[in-house]
């Protein structure tokens, strides 16, 4: 399937009264240090805290009535599992999430309070499939994919659109990349409201798949996996690879170090809680400042989920 400007144009409509229009906000100070007029795109401030309510609430309402009724089940760490309870709980069906049991619990608490019921798996993507398609066998329930899924990816293209039409004439936009679900919708989403746009990638070392994937042009898991940006820890999918591979400027790779280094930043001078995730871009910005000097970038804070007593050990 080819996502068109008018799949993301329906979209959106379809997900305005489910969802925040987020604020773009500015740091005098951020600019400095940097360099470049910086825009900040806030879905730490979306419900459920983050971006994952576009895609999973588009995938959701795009699904035939005759199709959500027996429920909707999926996989994740976090926050596209509170997409999937969300947007179930609106439609008024059944959600079944698995989650792997080392999940924040900030985000197990709330994927709870959305109605969901949730199995626990060990933290791997083979238990995570195996558990899941036990679920979908014992309830009949529709699999909706945290991110290989056009109408997930439709969704999340809407995030850069409201950036852009807020925004317009950017030079850059930096998102994170875990799965390439919100990646490729920007991707998406520069190519058809703002052609002149070059969008960037910032992915941690600690699960540097797509770095590698763009690299030798085919799908490829990283070569190691230990980072805090939990959200980042997932690989590419064969329908958000070919859209990153065809738009994609280039991935940029940043430290925990540098993250915590962004997050730190972003708490003291802005004031907002932004998860190690969401924080990536802005790393991978100052980390290669000369890049982006003078330039207007839009970058994209994807959530805003942390589990507090973590911020004792990162800072």
């Amino acid at each position: 399937m080819e996502i068109t400007k008018q799949h993301i144009e329906e979209a959106h409509k379809r997900i305005k009264p489910f969802i925040h229009k987020t604020p773009v906000l500015t740091s005098k100070t951020i600019d400095q240090i940097s360099g470049a007029e910086i825009f900040f795109k806030c879905e730490n401030f979306q419900k459920i805290g983050a971006f994952k309510i576009r895609g999973g609430m588009n995938a959701v309402l795009s699904l035939p009535e005759e199709k959500r009724k027996k429920g909707i089940a999926t996989h994740s760490s976090g926050n596209h599992a509170q997409a999937i309870a969300f947007a179930a709980r609106e439609v008024g069906v059944k959600a079944y999430i698995v989650m792997p049991d080392n999940s924040p619990n900030v985000k197990v608490d709330a994927v709870k309070g959305y109605g969901a019921e949730i199995f626990f798996c060990e933290p791997n993507q083979q238990a995570r499939e195996k558990t899941l398609q036990d679920v979908v066998d014992k309830t009949g329930a529709e699999f909706i994919h945290p991110y290989n899924n056009y109408e997930v990816i439709t969704g999340q293209a809407t995030c850069a659109k409201e950036l852009i039409e807020e925004i317009p004439s950017l030079d850059f936009i930096l998102a994170p990349v875990g799965g390439g679900g919100l990646l490729s919708g920007t991707l998406l989403s520069a190519h058809y409201f703002s052609h002149s746009t070059i969008v960037y990638a910032g992915e941690p070392e600690g699960a540097a798949d797509a770095i590698l994937s763009i690299k030798n042009g085919k799908i490829e898991k990283a070569p190691f996996v230990k980072t805090i940006a939990d959200g980042l820890l997932t690989t590419l999918g064969d329908k958000t690879f070919p859209i990153i591979q065809q738009y994609v400027k280039d991935i940029l790779t940043v430290s925990d170090e540098e993250i915590i280094a962004a997050m730190r930043l972003v708490y003291e001078r802005m004031k907002l809680v932004v998860e190690p995730s969401g924080v990536v871009p802005l790393a991978a910005l100052l980390k290669n400042k000369t890049l982006f000097a003078g330039k207007k970038v839009g970058i994209i804070f994807s959530g805003g989920n942390v589990e507090l007593k973590k911020l004792g050990e990162w800072f």
